[in-house]
């Protein structure tokens, strides 16, 4: 049952094979290793990426951050760095899940949902039928500049809620998370995981003090948690 287990964390903005390693050193079950953005911050190479992807160790999850709109474009930029995840930040605009799926068998899709009002909890329901996880967030794809995630900013909660309780695979919680406000986000929404980029880090550096922090915070939680609706893997 997931309320006798903490969530999982998602480090995000991994500049380098040495911030990897720290992350895991610390607990981290998941890595962000952000490609090409309109806007925000981490972006590093592709060459970059598939170098950190390669050593990261398994069961470690290593997430490609794609802006690409177009499932071709995905299953490329996918296949040039062999991440076994492909995080999804925009919208799909052309092709499919299904394509990608049949396209990169054994990669697992998850797709940003940007938290704005009413209208993402019926998106979200929807595309989680397509994909193995959904990644909640504070970016706005609606702005001239599309923020796309990474804004250090914390969103509507409840609006996170009820997406949880709607759907039926694993969910993400993202934006502005810190060790103060991580044990309310835990009780109040009940992720799966948790996301992370600027709480953990000093002067854009992954701080190891930071980190050690929050993961404490994270185990501190554990037994103000109870089981929710949704049908996570063991």
């Amino acid at each position: 049952m997931y309320g006798t287990r903490k969530p999982r964390v998602k480090i995000c903005c991994i500049s380098s094979r040495e911030e990897a390693l720290t992350a895991i050193r610390y607990g981290a079950s998941a890595l962000g290793l952000v490609g090409r953005m309109p806007s925000g911050p981490g972006v590093i190479s592709d060459e970059m990426i598939a170098e950190i992807a390669a050593v990261v160790p398994p069961p470690v999850a290593t997430f490609l951050l794609t802006s690409e709109t177009s499932a071709s474009a995905i299953i490329r930029h996918q296949q040039k760095v062999k991440t076994n995840t492909v995080q999804i930040v925009d919208e799909l605009s052309d092709g499919t899940y299904q394509q990608i799926r049949d396209a990169l068998p054994g990669i697992k899709l998850v797709q940003v949902i940007h938290v704005i009002d009413e209208k993402t909890v019926e998106e979200a329901i929807r595309i989680s039928a397509f994909v193995d996880c959904l990644l909640l967030d504070s970016g706005n794809p609606n702005l001239a500049v599309k923020e796309l995630g990474g804004t250090g900013r914390v969103h509507n909660w409840d609006l996170s809620k009820k997406i949880r309780e709607s759907i039926d695979i694993p969910l993400f919680l993202a934006g502005g998370l810190n060790p103060e406000n991580v044990r309310l986000a835990i009780e109040h929404v009940q992720p799966f995981g948790l996301d992370l980029c600027s709480s953990v880090r000093t002067e854009g550096k992954l701080d190891p003090y930071k980190l050690e922090k929050f993961f404490e915070a994270v185990e501190n939680d554990q037994t103000h948690l109870h089981h929710g609706k949704a049908k996570y893997p063991a």
